[in-house]
């Protein structure tokens, strides 16, 4: 690639870094957010908010399927100028709403927004700029992500507090709109010609790539690798501020997510062609030590020790599955697999938090639901290096 293509792509995959941290920062950590708010301010109730948060991921799941068609129909820039618009537009409806139904269109909206701006989004950016550096690109954008957890998850509080919560949803998202919309417009066009990932081929059917093997494997892995994780930062505060305390507990998010940051630059710099199925498993198999830390740990040595391990594998469950499916799938096929794969990780893992809730008010501990996340990383990991050769 000439180095002025060299360069560009750099350039692209920043951008996506940029579109990660808003993405995330609204589209993520946003409902954590409006759940307490709303619960508090309009006095609804945290059945009417969770099952609202829910059909968020749901509805996003749904559009993130849908993604390549979009992305050749009208361009990855169109569409994540469009995204960062539709996730601003959802956050401010989220903020404005003051009768429960006024849900369904915040919903709508944050859910097209949140499709457009995910990791399958990420992933479409990045993957047709590189190939032998893939690992590092991707590592670089979803990190992103990470940095979004970092900043927007405080500046959400602060600007709460100080201006209520429609004054900032109004601040973030006109933020996220005017610096996504013009680096989407001018860094997110087509690689050129000579780009070592350029697709040849007409893509496969869904039906046809969701009945491979190695499909099924990958996406089932990853599916319940989530469902763990999530489950478990759902809850993570408040197993952890018995210990720790509220702030010290609150504090861990921080600190796990910059394991997360840590996590992800270590294998994105190190796995060049290794096999990614096994580093994948062995991901997992760190963050079930973590869990299980975390299920039985007493004091703040083993809790502390339990939160790294966690969190050293929280940011490659979302970068891994493009490297799995540059390395097993047809380049064109490569973008619509991840798709599906991201689609139905926010499928299933959209009830994990309930799930572990559940557990715990059955158990009056978090030992039954933490010891699950564990037994479910672990048996993740057992599928996902039963799945295939990583073959080149």
């Amino acid at each position: 690639m000439a180095a002025a293509a060299v360069s560009e792509s750099w350039k692209v995959v920043w951008v996506a870094f940029v579109v990660a941290a808003f993405g995330w920062g609204l589209g993520f950590y946003g409902p954590a957010v409006y759940l307490p708010t709303l619960h508090v301010t309009r006095d609804w109730s945290i059945a009417t908010l969770s099952t609202a948060i829910t059909a968020h991921y749901l509805l996003s799941a749904a559009l993130i399927a849908g993604l390549p068609e979009a992305y050749r129909r009208f361009g990855v820039g169109r569409v994540t100028i469009a995204g960062a618009m539709l996730a601003g537009l959802g956050a401010i409806a989220w903020a404005s709403a003051q009768q429960p139904w006024q849900l369904v269109p915040a919903v709508m909206l944050s859910g097209a927004g949140w499709a457009a701006t995910s990791g399958a989004a990420l992933n479409a950016m990045v993957a047709p700029w590189f190939d032998r550096d893939r690992p590092k690109a991707v590592s670089v954008a979803f990190n992103g992500a990470s940095i979004g957890g970092i900043l927007f998850a405080p500046l959400w509080m602060a600007l709460i507090s100080n201006f209520g919560l429609s004054l900032a949803a109004l601040a973030l998202a006109v933020a996220m709109i005017v610096v996504v919309c013009p680096l989407a417009h001018l860094h997110l066009k087509a690689p050129p010609v000579a780009a070592p990932a350029t697709a040849a081929g007409a893509p496969s059917s869904r039906a046809r790539l969701m009945r491979q093997r190695a499909f099924v494997t990958m996406s089932a892995a990853f599916a319940l690798g989530l469902f763990a994780q999530i489950g478990l930062f759902a809850h993570l505060i408040a197993r952890l501020a018995p210990d720790f305390g509220q702030g010290a507990a609150a504090a861990a998010i921080s600190g796990i997510t910059l394991c997360a940051i840590l996590g992800r630059t270590l294998l994105g710099w190190t796995l060049g062609e290794r096999n990614r199925r096994v580093a994948t498993a062995a991901n997992l198999t760190v963050q079930a030590m973590g869990s299980l830390l975390l299920a039985f740990g007493t004091g703040d040595v083993p809790l502390v020790l339990g939160c790294v391990a966690f969190g050293l594998g929280v940011g490659n469950l979302t970068s891994l599955p493009p490297l799995i499916a540059q390395r097993e799938f047809r380049p064109a096929d490569a973008g619509t697999v991840v798709a599906l794969v991201v689609a139905t990780n926010q499928a299933v893992f959209a009830f994990a938090p309930a799930i572990f809730g559940w557990l715990r008010e059955m158990t009056e501990s978090y030992i039954a639901a933490f010891c699950l996340a564990a037994v479910v990383q672990i048996a993740a990991a057992l599928i996902v290096v039963a799945g295939g050769t990583d073959r080149c």
